[in-house]
């Protein structure tokens, strides 16, 4: 990844608060020279060092695990929004201004590996369920579904460990424009009702 040091943001917790508030990742891995790719959530561990989801047991990546190539890289896609050069008051200085685009991803790179144990997937299902239902102002339980369906749906999944190698940030948040251009990024972005930009500029505030 082209890496600026500007952009360059290694804080453990600020990491770890992307991947908890956009848990979606996209895992890279190689099967047999070919790119194998899949999206799903994984949760990381208190200590940063872990990731852990759930995959179908029918799904390429068992393979990939099972492999003498276990590497991959989780890719966690933050807020992003385009920037339009006629928010920057430089703009009027010399009109040398280009729109650009503001994102914030954590790359995490680790080898993988699968879990087959029963009570370690039932119980990193529940969890998974008990942090993501809040969002939706819901309370379902994994014990709400009758057992003997919950029994059948485990069966058909297999739990995954990524022991984290490397955790690196790019926020590429306009940190490298004018104080007064950014100032009016951020002040633009709150008088915005979208909620991509709203999003974006929880993320810019701090930058400042």
């Amino acid at each position: 990844m082209y890496l600026p040091k500007h952009f360059l943001v290694e804080d453990p917790a600020i990491l770890g608060q992307l991947i908890s508030e956009y848990p979606l990742a996209t895992i890279i891995g190689n099967l047999d020279g070919q790119l194998e790719i899949n999206h799903l959530p994984l949760m990381l561990s208190e200590d940063k060092t872990k990731l852990y989801g759930h995959i179908a047991r029918s799904n390429p990546l068992t393979k990939v695990a099972g492999s003498s190539n276990t590497a991959v890289t989780a890719i966690f896609n933050g807020p992003n929004a385009y920037v339009t050069p006629a928010w920057y008051p430089s703009k009027k200085e010399s009109g040398k201004v280009v729109p650009t685009w503001n994102y914030a991803v954590v790359h995490a790179q680790g080898s993988i590996k699968l879990i087959e144990d029963p009570a370690w997937l039932r119980s990193h299902v529940a969890q998974m369920t008990d942090i993501h239902e809040p969002t939706y102002q819901s309370n379902w339980k994994l014990d709400d579904a009758p057992e003997e369906y919950v029994q059948m749906m485990l069966k058909a999944i297999i739990g995954i460990e990524i022991e984290v190698k490397s955790l690196i940030g790019k926020f590429k948040l306009s940190q490298n424009r004018p104080a007064q251009d950014y100032e009016e990024v951020v002040k633009q972005l709150e008088k915005s009702p979208q909620e991509a930009l709203q999003e974006m500029l929880q993320y810019m505030k701090p930058a400042q």
